[in-house]
């Protein structure tokens, strides 16, 4: 039977109902981004800190305090709070630039995602904040203090949180119709006395009236309401009327939504009531910084409690398209309230029903965090570029500077971020990852995401899609195609339909952008590629993406077998259309030659071979090509090495019986072309159920890589696979230029260098992305090899499992990070947990040793597919013991 949830995302899908328009859209940091700087040389975290951010309106989006808004960012909610002892009022999390943390980027906060509906039907998060000082100060000059050899300093490292001093500011939502939202904030004191508290729950309009001339400003105003609460109305010449509701407040404050300009230029403001006028009437004590009048672009219930010792306190209020509601608070909130919570049980029940207890909870945070983490993402690079009407120009600097090549992009769409604090913009190869998992509860938002990239406003003219803010011209994995594919299969696998328009529509663009790659990224037109550092950051021995300090350039393993990869996702693709249209054997056929060169550049050359494979080690490296044509190899063993085992596909017998010029064009190559066929792992014998097999590595090939990847000593960790051998803790890999030595060490944590932010390390953590796609490949290679493969894992223990076998050992070693060990521990704690064991974090990254999370703390992006291993491991009923099945495919 259908679920009430699942009837929402049907009439979504129809547009019967707009489910989908109010969501968690808000960022938690819109201050210090690329697209809210204007100085001359692209200094984000100076032009736009955090002590700016209560103060200046935003150009390009808004951000706040587990908040909501509508589709478009006009009209938005979050929650303020003051404990009485903070120097500014709480409206957004707090956290260190890449210039202030000694590992770069990190909030300083702690919030967890607690539940959430893809259609947003019903939302929890929770807020932890100290009943002390925020320690503002502290943070920012004790991380400067410390060097990259030292761990970051934590907010509980400062001691505000003992003996629980803290609230806990619970945030919930539920949907009574698509536009009538309930709200209900929970604030309980953990500590041991009682403490006063200040609750704001905050309306406003982002800021678009000051941008443009004659553009229209909207409006709150207070109005009258029944008698047990008061009520805000805004309109919006768009968005039209909303109205929220409060419950027994003290009062509503009103301001605007403009920038302080005296405070921070020390000119003249506009208008006494600036965005900061809450905080300077309630911190400061100034009166005069709110309307009297009781109208503004912003607004605020004003809520004031002294909560003892484990007391709650609960306020309620309610955002709606419905006018003078006589009752917006009867018994009807709270029955709304527990019917959205078990249509969120049944919803995530049918998911996986052999799940329970910590396994459930993980998984269910997980797809929390992903829906969270949802994004309006706002960005015009030539507005960006050249500056609004009303405002002075931009600096001339940046028309020669940051994303200057990119002025077809415009971006004003929902986006699936990393997280919305250090990442709080989208990432090609990120999003890609956080389709896989999306597909499962929302398969037409994942669809749409991966649509949307491909898009006329988003791939350049040239065919490159767009890396990231940062930098749009940097080089992300190619894994566009691969994310179209599983997207479209777990559609069909989980709710029978198979949307051929939306992968034909994908194939076709994908086709532009994998020429860019031919025609740009292969130096000297040999199928080796160069595609720079591709996401991997501080893994190599130079920044791949910048010039060689020797010149030349490198061939490069991993960027090879991306393209390999690519190859053979975009052959899938074409099979699967060319079952209705014929003409897509012939584009099947070109991809499959194509492949064929790809293999035989990685496993042999001829003449003067530049090897990237190295026979005496079992596994492929970069190599350096210098000015000069001499070449040297880069012996440093790391993921690299190991892309190559993700270029691999097996052919199905009904396939080729279906396609027969295809299976013809195919069986001329093996026949005609032994050159290029026999560097194919095996396409003359036939594997497990007559499957043929299209591989970078043969057999011989992939056992030996495997010996390195199954060793505990080398790649092999706990909690899955290492980015980096651990036989560099004790040899690092050294290459001299010059006198300088340019080294590579075992590093598990966290980097002990500047590059990429210093907040990303490659050195030797366990990263999911790469671990997932290495099991979904050794789950290939077993369709193929069946039972007839067996290896060692762990290398040297005589203990032979299946490919199959191996990729379930991978997989529980991934999930156990987040699951209690015999002692009780989670790995990915570390050593300094201070709450409760159903709280989740989802790390950037984890420590190649012990497991425990580092880098970005939110990024359920793509360490969220997690709930994709314990899907696929859990006991289950009949009907997902088929969809786990599909799953590994």
């Amino acid at each position: 039977m259908i679920t009430p949830e699942e009837q929402r995302l049907t009439a979504e899908r129809t547009r019967q109902a707009h489910w989908r328009r109010w969501g968690p859209y808000l960022s938690e940091r819109q201050w210090g981004t690329v697209r809210e700087d204007y100085s001359p040389h692209g200094n984000a975290g100076e032009y736009l800190p955090h002590d700016h951010a209560r103060s200046r309106a935003y150009r390009w989006g808004e951000d706040g305090l587990v908040g909501i808004s509508d589709n478009h960012q006009r009209l938005c909610f979050a929650v303020a709070l003051w404990n009485g002892n903070d120097p500014i009022l709480k409206e957004r999390l707090f956290g260190l630039t890449n210039a202030e943390g000694n590992h770069g980027e990190d909030v300083k906060e702690y919030y967890f995602y607690l539940d959430n509906t893809p259609t947003h039907s019903y939302m929890k998060s929770l807020y932890k904040y100290p009943q002390a000082a925020f320690p503002y100060g502290r943070l920012v000059e004790e991380n400067a203090r410390r060097d990259r050899a030292q761990p970051e300093f934590e907010l509980v490292d400062t001691g505000v949180l003992a003996e629980d001093r803290y609230f806990d500011v619970v945030v919930e939502y539920a949907k009574v119709s698509p536009e009538d939202v309930l709200v209900q904030i929970s604030v309980t004191n953990r500590g041991p006395e009682a403490h006063p508290i200040h609750l704001l729950p905050t309306l406003w309009f982002r800021n678009t009236w000051s941008w443009q001339p004659d553009s229209p400003k909207p409006q709150l105003s207070e109005v009258q309401a029944p008698s047990t609460c008061r009520t805000i109305e805004a309109e919006h010449p768009t968005l039209g009327r909303r109205w929220l509701y409060c419950e027994g407040p003290r009062d509503l404050w009103f301001t605007e939504n403009e920038t302080n300009t005296e405070r921070l230029f020390g000119v003249p403001n506009r208008t006494p009531y600036t965005k900061d006028g809450f905080h300077a009437h309630l911190v400061e004590g100034r009166t005069g910084a709110v309307n009297p009048l009781s109208t503004g672009t912003k607004a605020a219930a004003h809520y004031f409690s002294t909560i003892a010792p484990g007391q709650t306190k609960v306020v309620r209020l309610r955002l709606s398209d419905q006018p003078g509601l006589i009752e917006p608070f009867d018994c009807d909130f709270e029955m709304i309230f527990r019917e959205r919570l078990a249509e969120a049980d049944a919803f995530y029940r049918r998911l996986a029903p052999g799940l329970t207890g910590e396994a459930l909870r993980v998984q269910r945070q997980a797809f929390a965090g992903l829906l969270w983490s949802k994004q309006f993402y706002h960005l015009a690079i030539e507005e960006w570029l050249t500056g609004d009407p009303v405002g002075p120009p931009p600096p001339a600097q940046r028309l020669r500077g940051r994303n200057r090549e990119w002025i077809h992009l415009y971006s004003e769409d929902i986006l699936s971020m990393p997280d919305k604090w250090e990442y709080p913009y989208f990432c090609a190869w990120d999003l890609a990852f956080h389709a896989i998992p999306l597909a499962v509860i929302d398969p037409d938002f994942a669809k749409h995401q991966l649509d949307l990239l491909t898009r006329e406003w988003y791939m350049h003219p040239n065919g490159q899609l767009p890396a990231y803010e940062w930098a749009f011209s940097d080089v992300n994995p190619p894994v566009h195609a691969w994310a179209a594919w599983r997207v479209y299969q777990i559609e069909q696998q989980i709710y029978g339909r198979s949307d051929r328009q939306f992968l034909e529509r994908v194939f076709q663009k994908l086709l532009l952008n994998f020429t860019w790659w031919v025609n740009r990224k292969d130096a000297e037109g040999n199928n080796v590629f160069q595609g720079g550092f591709l996401g991997l950051d501080n893994v190599g021995v130079f920044d791949r993406s910048q010039p060689l300090p020797t010149g030349g350039h490198i061939d490069q393993s991993d960027g090879t077998s991306w393209m390999g990869m690519y190859c053979l996702n975009l052959l899938t693709i074409a099979l699967e259309l060319a079952k209705d249209n014929p003409v897509y054997e012939d584009i099947a056929t070109k991809f499959f030659e194509h492949f064929l060169y790809i293999a035989r550049a990685m496993n042999h050359r001829g003449g003067e071979a530049i090897e990237l494979w190295d026979e005496e080690d079992g596994f492929f490296y970069d190599v350096l090509h210098l000015p000069d044509d001499r070449h040297r190899t880069l012996k440093v063993r790391s993921m690299v090495g190991l892309i190559p085992l993700l270029a691999v596909e097996a052919l199905e017998p009904d396939t080729l019986a279906a396609l027969p010029e295809f299976r013809k064009r195919l069986e001329w190559f093996v026949r005609n072309r032994p050159d290029l066929s026999a560097n194919v792992a095996c396409m003359q014998t036939h594997g497990e159920g007559e499957r043929r097999l299209l591989a970078v590595v043969d057999r011989a090939k992939l056992v030996r890589i495997l010996g390195r990847l199954l060793d505990a000593a080398e790649f092999l960790s706990p909690h899955g696979l290492r980015s980096l051998s651990r036989c560099h803790a004790g040899t690092p890999y050294v290459f001299w230029v010059e006198g300088v030595p340019h080294r590579v060490d075992y590093l598990p944590g966290e980097s002990d260098s500047g590059a990429f932010g210093g907040n990303s390390n490659w050195r030797g953590p366990v990263w999911f992305p790469v671990n997932y796609l290495i099991i979904e490949a050794l789950r290939r290679f077993y369709r193929y090899f069946g039972d007839g493969l067996t290896v060692e894992c762990p290398s040297g223990s005589g203990r032979h499992l299946t490919l199959a076998e191996v990729a379930d050992e991978l997989s529980r070693r991934l999930a156990s990070l987040f699951l209690s060990d015999a002692g009780g521990r989670r790995p990915f704690e570390g050593h300094r947990w201070p709450f409760a064991k159903e709280l989740v974090l989802f790390y950037e990254y984890f420590d190649g040793d012990s497991g425990a999370g580092v880098g970005a703390s939110h990024q359920t992006g793509w360490t969220g597919l997690v709930a994709m291993l314990l899907m696929s491991t859990a006991p289950t009923a009949p009907e997902a013991a088929g969809r786990a099945a599909s799953h590994s495919r």
